[in-house]
């Protein structure tokens, strides 16, 4: 059973547990986010980024491209640590080997601060994550024009003349969409602090209360719910999706704790990635 969301424009579809699967789609954006399980609905998706090489995240890459096959896809492109280029092309060699079918990719290799134009004016930015192997998050954003301040005045009429004219009227300026930050350290949110303003930000919250302390939370390279609290203040996002919540929690208690703890300045901006109710697996 597939969670979904509304998160401002944009809706947030698939699975995720954390150390058991994290895959997700955000179709507004023709994007899927991690492959730790085959989804098929994802499988007509062409841009695919992997935020590091663990198996609950990346393992179920080769599976995904034979559903492709068997649909009559080709190709995708999969945006990835630069560092786990190698290896994933290793392991889907091998993988297609054992199956005798295709699975070749267009990776695109990422690495923190570099863009990439995905085309219709949107672009994704990479940032470094704190976790155990190479990691990465992403940034979604469209690069449009803005009036400068000075000319904001001008009638219409005055503007096109100007601009007819060669003059440098406009500013190029990011707006910030989706940002996706998974098994990472909570100081993330410090080295990449425009994550904080992106319009929508999914973001990992593997522990939830004191079954698991803060220090074990920073023991895994995961991100405890106390640490997000403590930064409520700081989030000016529209919507933060949380997610990745261990399975040590059932979906009943994840939803009970977030909604009893969180101020309400932050909860009316939070969507739970979990079912409503029941069991994660079934």
């Amino acid at each position: 059973m597939l969670t979904e969301v509304s998160a401002g424009p944009y809706t947030v579809r698939g699975i995720s547990v954390g150390g058991v699967y994290t895959s997700l789609q955000v179709p507004e954006l023709g994007v899927v986010l991690d492959v730790g399980v085959p989804i098929r609905s994802f499988a007509g998706t062409d841009r695919i980024f992997l935020s590091h090489g663990h198996s609950d995240h990346a393992s179920a890459l080769g599976s995904l491209l034979g559903i492709r096959n068997l649909i009559g896809k080709g190709s995708p492109q999969v945006f990835l640590p630069a560092e786990i280029e190698a290896p994933v092309r290793e392991a889907l060699a091998v993988q297609g080997r054992l199956h005798q079918t295709d699975t070749d990719i267009e990776t695109v290799p990422m690495r923190p601060g570099d863009t990439q134009h995905l085309g219709h004016g949107l672009w994704v930015r990479a940032f470094r994550t704190h976790h155990t192997v190479p990691s990465l998050c992403y940034q979604f954003f469209r690069r449009v024009s803005k009036l400068k301040p000075e000319h904001q005045g001008l009638p219409p009429e005055e503007i096109a003349r100007r601009r007819k004219a060669g003059e440098p009227l406009f500013d190029e300026v990011d707006r910030l969409e989706l940002a996706y930050a998974t098994d990472t350290l909570s100081r993330v949110l410090e080295t990449a602090p425009s994550l904080l303003e992106s319009r929508v930000l999914i973001l990992e919250c593997t522990f939830i209360d004191g079954k698991r302390t803060v220090q074990d939370a920073q023991e895994r390279s995961h991100i405890h719910l106390d640490e997000i609290l403590a930064r409520a203040e700081l989030f000016q996002n529209e919507a933060l999706v949380l997610m990745h919540f261990s399975q040590a929690y059932g979906p009943d208690e994840v939803h009970a704790a977030i909604q009893a703890r969180a101020p309400q300045g932050l909860r009316d901006r939070l969507r739970i990635f979990a079912p409503p109710s029941g069991r994660w697996f079934g």
